[in-house]
Parts: C-alpha cells; structure tokens; sequence
C-alpha cells in the first residue's frame, strides 16, 4: 500500500533501518513498537506485519499469536514500568494508519485522573503535549527486550 504509513515503517523495519525504539520485537505476525507520538512513556503498539484493515481479516497464525503476544508484552511492560495494568485498544481508523495495529498502553496507580479509561488517547497525537523523546523510547526498548526474553510461560 504506498498511502498506507504503517506498512511504511513494516517496510523500513524489513530493511533493517528502523531506529531501537520502532523495533522492539518481531514475531512472524506482528511487531511490538513504542509509540512514536505519545506524551507516556511506554505506550506500544502492536503492528500487524502485513496489511489489513480489521480484525477479521487475521490468518488463523496471526490471531493466535496475538493472545499470547499482548500477554508477554503486558507482562514486560509492567515489569518495565512498574504500571499497575495495561489498556488494550484497536481501531485502525486514523487516515495514516488504517492499517490493523492494537495500543497496549500502561496505566500507573498515579495516572492522571484526565487520562484513565478511553480518555488515555489524550495523551497521543498532535498537540497533546511533548512526546516521549527518542533517546528515553530507545532505553524502554531496550529494557523491553530484556523482559520479553523472559519465558513466562
């Protein structure tokens, strides 16, 4: 898809040139990246490998890892971060990114009370503040991995 910016980074992150941050894992089915335009520390996304724009469209492959996947990241991030749960959300509906990828974002016991519940996306896009900068996302993902070596099974 050339208008698609998603498989944009998929590609990038193929060829290898993807900085630490937008490559914290791949798995046969998805990548695991930190967020490139988040005021939280620690907000992934889940991206599916190849283009589709919902849900239904996973292969049988794609829809079981993804399970165990947001489990692994989950636990990583909260060993990462310390946060007491992880929010879990998909849409695929912004104009650059309809292509299918899931937010798997930490929430603090301190999380601002403006923020909790579906209100968290205030804390992404365009004017929500500094984003996280590409220094700190580079050592999250660098703690990141180190957790999701862990086998938890």
């Amino acid at each position: 898809m050339t208008d698609c910016k998603t498989c944009a980074l998929v590609e990038r992150r193929d060829e290898g040139t993807a900085p630490p941050w937008d490559s914290i894992m791949r798995t046969p089915g998805w990548d695991v990246v930190h967020s490139y335009n988040s005021a939280l520390e620690g907000w992934l996304v889940l991206v599916a490998r190849r283009h589709l724009t919902a849900l239904a469209e996973l292969t049988d492959a794609e829809a079981d890892e993804l399970g165990p996947l947001i489990r692994r990241v989950s636990l990583a991030l909260h060993e990462v971060t310390g946060c007491a749960k992880t929010y879990l959300a998909q849409f695929a509906e912004h104009p650059d990114h309809r292509h299918v990828h899931v937010h798997l974002i930490p929430r603090a016991a301190d999380h601002p009370v403006g923020a909790i519940g579906p209100n968290v996306f205030r804390l992404i896009g365009d004017g929500v503040g500094e984003p996280v900068g590409r220094e700190r996302m580079d050592e999250l993902a660098a703690d990141l991995r180190v957790a999701l070596a862990v086998d938890r099974r």
